[in-house]
């Protein structure tokens, strides 16, 4: 685990004063897209790619742009815009300064006292763009994680709430999400979580559940430079969702209900039916936003490790596939063989053990 995140004095960077933090990307293993629709998931952090946030204490209040997500220097009109046309109009600036408000409106709403001090923030990520594996909200987390330690307020603000407060910061800025990405990034980990109807409304947060990863099978994460766009995915669905449309409110319970039947079979360490469950999921969000919307380059990802036997869905909203191969190393290789055919990247998944600290812990509700 990367250690840094555990304690601030573990944090600094060698004679700078300056703090650093990491945040790592979400896979959503089962229930998702239920997290937004009082439902239940199981997601986890993936060590394989992460987004670092550096704070340094500074004269004035400076948020440093990224060389290359932030780019504002272009070699020619029609460089300007081929890199708008992969890359989009938004780098991490925003990020950074969205979360500095609403952590000020935070501090601010609850009487917690904010020392005087200006700080530098600055940030560097290799989380695929638009992969499906949270690379926003890692940004938002790690900085967020900086600004607690910077203010010395960590043990003030309870884990539970900082996933809200990180979602706020992305809503801000018209980013369409759920909380699920920002759970299993501020906590690490294995993570099921409760975002019954009930709870939110009487907690304001879901009820979240660290589970051991050692329960996990080996897993696989397959991936392609294939930009999408979950909010317009999820724009339709939602709102059939608020009309009362039958397909999408009983499939939606399914979904959550397979991440209720997940949590029993990784602890009884029953990989077949995981296996299944994770087909079903897939199939299930297939049926509810159909094959346009999640598009064919998304959809063959899917196929291709169904085409070797192996279980697959989607991370979170596309981009990226989380892949099980229950009979083993064999079907491990014929699945990379099939992703080289496609041209698509493969990794072995590392998963990311807890990120709370003792401060972090105390904080937890009982």
């Amino acid at each position: 685990m990367d250690q840094n995140m555990n304690s601030t004095k573990e944090g600094l960077i060698s004679g700078s004063g300056a703090i650093q933090r990491k945040a790592y990307a979400r896979v959503g293993l089962l229930g998702n897209p239920s997290d937004v629709y009082f439902g239940k998931t199981i997601s986890f952090s993936l060590a394989n790619f992460w987004a670092s946030v550096t704070l340094e204490p500074s004269p004035h209040l400076i948020i440093n742009p990224h060389p290359i997500h932030d780019l504002v220097q272009f070699d020619s009109l029609d460089h300007l815009v081929n890199r708008l046309q992969s890359e989009g109009y938004y780098g991490g600036v925003r990020l950074l300064m969205s979360i500095c408000k609403l952590f000020h409106k935070h501090c601010k709403d609850n009487n917690i006292n904010l020392s005087p001090g200006n700080f530098t923030l600055s940030y560097d990520t290799n989380i695929p763009r638009q992969a499906g594996l949270s690379g926003s909200s890692a940004i938002v987390c790690a900085a967020l994680s900086c600004l607690l330690d910077f203010y010395k307020v960590r043990h003030l603000i309870k884990v539970e709430v900082r996933p809200n407060l990180i979602l706020s910061a992305e809503k801000e800025l018209g980013i369409v999400a759920g909380l699920q990405d920002r759970v299993a990034q501020v906590y690490g980990g294995l993570v099921h979580m409760d975002f019954s109807k009930e709870n939110m409304d009487k907690l304001g947060h879901g009820i979240y559940t660290p589970m051991d990863i050692s329960l996990l099978p080996p897993l696989h994460l397959i991936y392609a430079e294939n930009p999408s766009d979950s909010g317009k995915v999820h724009s339709t669905i939602r709102q059939r969702w608020l009309n009362g449309d039958e397909l999408v409110i009983s499939s939606m319970k399914e979904v959550a209900d397979i991440a209720a039947e997940g949590k029993s079979a990784i602890l009884k360490k029953n990989y077949q039916k995981l296996a299944e469950l994770m087909n079903r999921n897939f199939d299930l969000r297939r049926c509810m936003f159909g094959d346009e919307c999640l598009g064919a380059l998304n959809i063959e990802m899917v196929e291709v490790a169904r085409r070797v036997g192996a279980a697959s869905k989607f991370t979170g909203s596309g981009g990226a596939v989380v892949a099980f191969c229950p009979e083993g190393p064999p079907q491990v290789k014929r699945l990379e063989d099939e992703c080289r055919k496609a041209g698509f990247s493969i990794q072995a998944i590392q998963v990311v053990p807890s990120c709370l600290n003792d401060v972090d812990l105390k904080t937890l509700s009982k």
